[in-house]
């Protein structure tokens, strides 16, 4: 038999241990140590017996195999949540680029512990006749404060400490003689800060459709069979997919396992919350960066002793410590939020794969818009695919969607940002009482140029996206460097309305109450949702009729069902179209799907005006019908022709400096580098070229590219690369490098 070694990480109390220590593993214990375990091991010169966590089992030692160690033993009852976090750490840090301190941070959100709330009570531990018998020496010797309290007692032998404080003041110099004499006792008992204050009757299970009650039982017969794996719901806006959800939770929790339900935007924390409680009740707690410390520690305490069985929140909700794990749900899975803009750089839904074959648990995907990524997986077998193609509510249709050309309204004298379509649209239904939405797509803005007569935004002709506008009035391609002048006119038709695009919610709120007096107008966005619960102010008042229209970014369209809502404007769709991003065109589909989906979500018809310079672009024609499928085949294969994800691994090399000329130096050395390896490799390398916003706060940034279509090549090329500058101190110590892999 084959000899096997723990590849192993030291206590994670020791914080500059960051390396994994090979020890062989003796064969007695070749059935207990499994990754994730808690094992001794001797650890230095002294062999001192150490604790450390296994992360990998593997047949080839790093380290000469004769100096090796043998693992001691294994703890008793190791595996726990916070183990099983700890491995996925490492696979973090070996994926992502990053240090082990940097993955362990991300697994270990809570790492100082907060003073937990405690309610105090005053117990009696006298019998009635003691009591009486106290009061009366009280009363002799003039003992007020303790004849207030014995007086109390009589009444009621508990009594909160605060009442007994605040009110009948008594000290703690009052109580001390009497704890001493064991005429009271002080108990006390941790009150968890709960984020969700609200009380609601549980609801009646809803009857689900055929076409749900199909998924739900395909899952629930693999769950039963003990087969774990991927699956993923493509269903339209409103096809109840979250119905759903609770079935296949419901199923889980069943069998004494624990969910984690991800959602990608605060924003859709108040609507979800209030639908799993009303099913689930007080076992449901929620994550999110609003919480306060103490609010957070409590949520996680509670799951790591298991006292709730769901946990709702963005993506840091994927790390609760759960060690009873069956189920991750992550609803609206394309969203951009689900990636990692700080190192390690992850993407939630490759995380929540390993969380779950790491715990033996199962994982849901679900969308209207399904990411590329995941829906060519699922058509290449790996994932489970399953299709909603009909609203659940009876009778309730997908809204009616027109496309407004905005260089015809600009030819024809009208110069507002709203169309005359949208105008009587939304007069009719201001009469009707009826809401309106006003959606500006600015998800991913960036200072493109367009021209307003014909459409057309300038692009790079090497890499077909947008060229940035820069503060030195040149154009700039943020993935090859390529660099124009701002031209005077449209290359494309002549016409002097070039300009740099853009206007913002703030505008739009003034213009839309100009143009409709006496209508009611809420704005919803980064500025109106600063303070703590401020989504949830808004989103209830224009619930609520407080509001005839809600105008806002990405977040006020993203699963959000208002029965009364009939029309939805989208008043820019080029925003995001011309953003110089190889997704630019996957975005806008997913927006303005989402979008449309927010009108006519009850029985009352609904209306969608999406207005944009571009009406023939294929993400616009495909969102406008909510036709996923033509919208996938043309996107795949413009992907494909420019090797693009996911087609191919792209692995963005970002260096950072405040010197630009070591910066200059040190990107273009590994350039030259790694470029024979690259070539040898057959990976496409592009740069380095300056970063998309060059310089913050006196800090300088360039990018290299690399494409492949193998990811394990990509991770050698980045440990070359982590070579090369670990040998070269003198060009990299002035030198911060990223990695990120999509």
């Amino acid at each position: 038999m084959a000899e096997r070694y723990a590849r192993i990480i030291i206590d994670i109390s020791h914080e500059k241990v960051d390396r994994i220590f090979d020890y062989r593993i003796p064969e007695k214990l070749y059935e207990e140590v499994v990754v994730g375990s808690l094992v001794l091991i001797p650890f230095g010169k002294g062999n001192s017996m150490r604790k450390g966590y296994v992360v990998g089992i593997t047949s080839n030692a790093d380290y000469d195999r004769d100096k090796i160690k043998e693992v001691a033993g294994v703890v008793t009852d190791s595996i726990t949540a916070e183990s099983l976090l700890i491995s996925l750490a490492w696979w973090l840090k070996e994926q992502y680029g990053s240090t082990m301190n940097q993955a362990l941070k991300t697994v270990l959100p809570v790492k100082q512990k907060i003073k937990p709330k405690e309610k105090k009570v005053l117990r009696c531990l006298l019998s009635k006749a003691e009591l009486l018998k106290a009061l009366e020496e009280a009363e002799k010797k003039s003992y007020k404060a303790r004849v207030r309290l014995f007086e109390a007692f009589i009444e009621n032998p508990m009594i909160p400490y605060e009442i007994a404080s605040n009110q009948m003041n008594l000290s703690a110099a009052t109580l001390k003689p009497l704890v001493e004499k064991k005429y009271v006792r002080i108990e006390s008992e941790e009150v968890y800060r709960n984020p969700i204050n609200m009380e609601l009757e549980k609801k009646a299970r809803i009857c689900l459709n055929q076409e749900q009650q199909v998924i739900v039982d395909s899952f629930c017969r693999d769950y039963s069979d003990n087969v774990r794996k991927t699956y993923l719901i493509h269903g339209v806006t409103g096809s109840g997919k979250t119905e759903v959800y609770m079935e296949l939770i419901n199923r889980v929790i069943q069998d004494q396992k624990q969910v984690i339900v991800l959602i990608p935007e605060i924003a859709l924390t108040y609507q979800t919350v209030m639908r799993f409680y009303g099913r689930f009740g007080s076992r449901v707690s929620i994550i999110n960066s609003r919480l306060s410390a103490g609010e957070r520690y409590d949520q996680f305490e509670r799951a790591r002793k298991g006292e709730i069985d769901i946990m709702i929140g963005p993506r840091s909700a994927l790390f609760t410590p759960f060690s009873r794990l069956g189920l991750i749900l992550i609803d609206e899975e394309h969203e951009g939020a689900y990636k990692s803009e700080v190192v390690p750089r992850y993407h939630a839904r490759e995380v929540a794969e390993k969380r779950a074959s790491l715990q033996g648990a199962s994982l849901v995907l679900g969308s209207a818009t399904p990411s590329l990524e995941a829906y060519t997986k699922a058509l290449r077998g790996e994932y489970e695919l399953f299709h909603l193609t009909t609203r659940a509510k009876k009778d309730s249709t997908l809204a009616e969607v027109s496309i407004v050309d905005l260089r015809q309204e600009l030819k024809e004298g009208n110069k507002s940002i709203f169309s005359r379509s949208l105008q009587t649209f939304m007069k009719d239904r201001l009469e009707k009482k009826e809401q309106i939405m006003l959606f500006m797509n600015r998800r991913g803005y960036a200072n493109f140029v367009s021209c307003r007569s014909c459409g057309e935004a300038i692009r790079c002709p090497h890499c077909d996206v947008t060229l940035t506008l820069h503060h030195n009035s040149r154009l700039v391609c943020h993935y090859c460097g390529h660099s124009v002048p701002m031209p005077d006119k449209c290359p494309a038709c002549g016409s002097p309305y070039i300009a740099n695009f853009g206007v913002g919610t703030q505008k739009i709120e003034l213009m839309t109450k100009k143009m409709f007096p006496t209508a009611r107008v809420l704005r919803m966005d980064l500025d109106t949702t600063k303070k703590k619960g401020g989504h949830e102010k808004i989103l209830t008042a224009f619930a609520e009729g407080e509001a005839d229209i809600l105008i806002g970014t990405q977040m006020i369209v993203k699963g959000h069902d208002f029965p009364n809502v009939t029309l939805v404007g989208v008043l820019a769709a080029d925003l995001s179209l011309n953003t110089p991003d190889y997704r630019s065109a996957e975005r806008t589909f997913q927006l303005l799907t989402q979008a449309a989906g927010r009108a006519g979500r009850d029985l009352k018809h609904g209306d969608v005006i999406i207005q944009t310079y571009s009406p023939e672009h294929y993400s616009i024609v495909t969102a406008a019908k909510q036709d996923y499928e033509t919208f996938y085949k043309q996107e795949i294969a413009y992907r494909r022709l420019m090797k693009y994800p996911p087609e191919n691994v792209l692995l963005t090399i970002q260096f950072s400096s405040a010197r630009e000329e070591i910066l200059t130096l040190a990107s273009s050395k590994t350039a030259d580098f790694i470029t024979p390896q690259a070539e040898q490799a057959k990976a496409q390398i592009i740069g380095p070229a300056e970063a998309s916003v060059y310089k913050i706060n006196d800090i300088y940034r360039k990018i290299l590219y690399l494409k492949h279509e193998n990811y394990d090549i990509l991770i050698k090329i980045r440990d070359q690369i982590d070579g090369f500058s670990e040998t070269h101190p003198e060009l990299f110590n002035q030198i911060m490098i990223q990695y990120d892999f999509s």
